[in-house]
């Protein structure tokens, strides 16, 4: 059996978590093993299921800008006790430098995985930036969601060579097609019979811009007091976000679920999926609302690559207002299963091409 290493800092519900959950469930656990490293050990929403599969969950020292040294001797000192692993797969950029060559002299070979397009401003950001330019070097597989999310981390030219290997974050397809006897069970369980229901799927973290999507919504709500907005997910701005609903009067009409597993159903109770982020790699959610028949309201800079159905629409971010008139349109639900699977983003593909990998690299 081939046991691979994935370091992905968190086990907390997000976009490259649920991608490697989604893989992990459809590959032949038989033959590919998952285990996971983190460095945010009280982050561990997947953890249990992981171990159900046959998993292990391992935690390591977190980067913090002055540990340099701790982080290459602790890594050193894990291939030394665990010598089962010929394949090391991070999804962690911002340090993987320093632990990439680390696992090279244990003849381990190594994947880095673009999952965005930016690491942020400010001196944090910049500092990241200087420390991921050697991974185009380092690494023996390069690995992005997208085409923009490779050639932000890797360079074009890196991206154009034989280590460079396109996956495009897999669903699984059917999971998520309309039930309506759900849709009406689950409306009515959390109130929403005869509302107009805007959602969105995500982390509660800047990047994701729920200031401005509470913005939109109270213009919405200005225009029909009935409508509600419902935010799945979690993160350190949850309740600045809950905040600023009260301070807009909307409080009443946003429904916080936090970190759920039935997304595929709380999909199916809303009407209107919005998704105003301020940057992405390729964001598995919006794949997951067009197999739900939803129509989407993307920002523009969100990669065109998610748009596969006539279900997607583009704006620039900015104007409420617009962003408003965009989520009150009553746009019919459609089924974009063809769509989805035809792009590439059916999760037994994407499990089969990375098995395939896998069994090459351990030379298995």
């Amino acid at each position: 059996m081939i046991r691979v290493l994935h370091m992905i800092a968190s086990l907390d519900v997000g976009g490259s978590q649920t991608m490697m959950m989604n893989i992990y469930r459809n590959i032949d656990r038989s033959k590919i093993q998952f285990d996971f490293v983190i460095d945010r050990p009280k982050e561990t929403y997947f953890a249990p299921e992981i171990r159900d599969l046959g998993g292990r969950v391992y935690t390591m020292p977190a980067f913090r800008g002055t540990n340099a040294g701790e982080i290459k001797r602790d890594w050193n000192n894990f291939f030394y006790t665990h010598p089962e692993y010929r394949i090391l797969h991070s999804h962690v950029r911002s340090y993987a430098s320093l632990y990439l060559p680390v696992a090279r002299q244990h003849g381990v070979k190594t994947i880095i995985h673009s999952h965005s397009t930016s690491t942020g401003g400010g001196v944090k950001g910049a500092v990241k930036s200087v420390m991921q330019m050697p991974l185009r070097y380092q690494a023996d597989v390069l690995m992005a969601c997208s085409v923009d999310a490779g050639i932000w981390l890797f360079g074009k030219r890196a991206c154009e060579s034989e280590r460079f290997i396109l996956l495009p974050n897999g669903i699984d397809v059917r999971r998520f097609i309309l039930n309506p006897e759900k849709r009406k069970q689950y409306r009515q369980e959390l109130g929403l019979e005869g509302r107009w229901v805007i959602g969105n799927v995500g982390r509660f973290y800047d990047v994701k811009n729920h200031t401005f999507l509470l913005d939109a919504f109270q213009k919405v709500h200005e225009r029909e007091k009935d409508a509600v907005l419902l935010l799945v997910g979690v993160g350190p701005l949850q309740q600045e976000m809950a905040q600023k609903a009260v301070d807009l009067g909307v409080a009443d009409h946003v429904i916080m679920t936090g970190n759920r597993d039935d997304v595929p159903e709380l999909l199916g109770a809303m009407d209107v999926f919005a998704f105003p982020s301020l940057w992405e790699g390729l964001p598995m959610t919006v794949v997951e609302a067009q197999a739900a028949g939803l129509p989407c309201v993307l920002s523009d800079t969100i990669t065109r690559e998610v748009d596969v159905s006539p279900l997607v629409r583009y704006l620039p971010l900015g104007d409420p207002e617009q962003w408003a008139d965009a989520m009150l349109e009553r746009r019919p639900r459609l089924d974009a299963t063809k769509n989805i699977v035809k792009a590439g983003f059916d999760i037994r593909t994407s499990a089969k091409r990375l098995s395939a990998l896998y069994t090459e690299l351990a030379g298995a």
